[in-house]
């Protein structure tokens, strides 16, 4: 077991060094000349020189790719060029504000999800299965610029139950992180925002479960687990829907990994001030030491992500184990 997780995490670490080189020569050679952003046209051209050299910007690729490798062995990302602060801090903000808005949605998304698909399954060829599936395929279908503007229209605007944009309503003072979503006021901009990412995933984990046990309610363990007089509820819930779990999480993992990313559309749209929207400014402003790093971030916990999934693989089916050590 042990060299099988280290063969993973050597694998991922691989995968993770093809990825940062991705990004770093497409950014440079897909994006629009950074040094327009920097330079101002009232600057000398030795003023110019100087704050094309101050970003590394005046050396060959190669050069700028050795340099970029080892700032990112000891954790150093570099300036923004467009805010002319360290990297890290702007993303370590943007990332807090996403997670705090993509968490609560995917987790109640995989946790309502796979208990309607087993749900589904149970009650195969009813009028309940079949709206169900209708459901969750106009959910996952639906735009989700198109639902939030709706939910933004219909509750923020003709009711008034919730804000419209923001985390907090304006003005308001807070000291720290903590502070500033440790409030009433906070849990109100959250709650919208979060039911419509909610309903577009709650859809995808309910269809994979639905569909996972099907194929599961055929094994002979279902049938043994049946003869032995279990209820139908217990032998669903208990039996199937453990060995039905796998693709879930799968799709959980990869979800969540996505998620730190954030989503662009409703991060617009309900005014949030996420790491997606910052992606999209950086890739725009051709912010590369930004937009490298907030990519990198994302990948990165993609990578874990599936590695954990990997572990819990062994716990939900310890075929795969036995399998991984042949």
């Amino acid at each position: 077991m042990r060299k099988l997780i280290l063969t993973k995490i050597l694998q991922s670490l691989f995968t993770l060094w093809v990825i940062l080189t991705m990004l770093f020569f497409l950014f440079r050679l897909g994006l629009p000349d950074p040094t327009v952003a920097l330079v101002s046209d009232g600057l000398s051209p030795e003023d110019r020189a100087l704050v094309i050299a101050r970003f590394g910007l005046d050396r060959s690729l190669p050069e700028q790719y050795v340099i970029y490798l080892g700032n990112v062995i000891t954790g150093e990302f570099g300036r923004s060029f467009h805010y002319n602060a360290p990297v890290d801090t702007i993303i370590g903000e943007r990332v807090l504000n996403t997670l705090i808005l993509m968490l609560p949605a995917i987790f109640l998304s995989y946790t309502i999800g796979p208990l309607l698909g087993v749900l589904l399954a149970w009650k195969r060829g009813s009028k309940l299965e079949a709206g169900g599936i209708s459901l969750g395929l106009i959910l996952r279908s639906a735009p989700m610029f198109w639902t939030g503007m709706l939910a933004v229209m219909f509750f923020g605007i003709n009711l008034g139950w919730f804000p419209t944009s923001g985390m907090r309503t304006f003005p308001y003072q807070a000291a720290n992180f903590l502070e500033k979503i440790l409030t009433l006021d906070f849990l109100r901009h959250l709650i919208l925002p979060t039911i419509v990412i909610t309903l577009y995933y709650i859809g995808l984990p309910m269809l994979i479960m639905r569909n996972t046990m099907l194929e599961v309610m055929g094994e002979d363990f279902i049938e043994f687990a049946e003869a032995r007089g279990l209820s139908r509820m217990r032998v669903m819930y208990r039996h199937a829907a453990r060995n039905a779990l796998l693709p879930v999480v799968t799709q959980a993992a990869i979800t969540a990994g996505l998620a730190v990313g954030g989503q662009v559309v409703v991060e617009v749209v309900f005014s949030w001030p996420g790491l997606g929207l910052e992606m999209f400014n950086a890739v725009r402003t051709s912010d590369y030491p930004l937009a490298q790093a907030s990519f990198l971030l994302m990948a990165t916990i993609i990578l874990v992500l599936n590695l954990i999934t990997d572990l819990i693989y062994s716990r939900l089916d310890p075929r795969v184990t036995y399998r991984s050590a042949n």
